[in-house]
């Protein structure tokens, strides 16, 4: 793989235990590409310590693959049966792990924000989604994924790209009469 100055990769991950969704976003001139996603299938591992292992193995080897500086990973959801939560928090863990053992930046993210910043609709499905990122990222039809946990994946890794992506300042505003109050000289009346 070559490598591009100024490149910036991120990983994506959708975590999960049974199928846990990655995805590697590279943006070049502040443009975003796909450049890899996929998923992790651990439904044949039985042994839940297996798959946490096998978790870890995999994202290392990711990792290693794509070189990416930052994970931003979907942070897990309230739902109402403990013990997948406890799960797939601990799938989440180990992810992250893996990218902490890599020294890598680590932000995670609510689902409903990563939809928002995809979609613009926090209640989105998970198939609108899909079409969204395909749509912003030029993703051919047939390269997507029919996994959509490859997909969320990928709206978590662009999600932090417009996060991430905004130019900064040292100026806090809480709300438009207090920019206009900041910004006197460059409000027009």
């Amino acid at each position: 793989m070559t490598f591009v100055a100024g490149e910036r990769i991120i990983m994506g991950i959708d975590p999960g235990t049974t199928v846990m969704g990655y995805s590697m976003l590279r943006i070049v001139n502040n443009r975003p590409s796909l450049l890899a996603m996929g998923v992790i299938d651990l439904r044949k591992i039985s042994d839940h310590y297996d798959r946490l292992h096998r978790i870890f193995e995999r994202t290392l080897s990711l990792i290693d693959e794509f070189h990416p500086a930052e994970l931003a990973i979907e942070a897990p959801f309230f739902g109402k049966n403990v013990q997948s939560m406890l799960k797939l928090g601990r799938g989440q863990g180990v992810a992250m792990a893996a990218a902490l053992h890599r020294n890598m930046e680590i932000t995670e993210y609510a689902p409903l924000k990563i939809k928002m910043a995809i979609t613009g609709n926090g209640k989105a499905s998970k198939e609108q989604v899909a079409e969204m990122l395909r749509r912003i990222l030029n993703i051919p039809a047939e390269d997507m994924q029919s996994r959509l946990d490859a997909t969320d994946a990928l709206g978590a890794a662009l999600c932090h790209f417009y996060q991430t992506n905004r130019p900064v300042t040292d100026k806090k505003y809480r709300g438009w009469k207090d920019f206009v109050e900041k910004n006197k000289d460059k409000v027009v009346r």
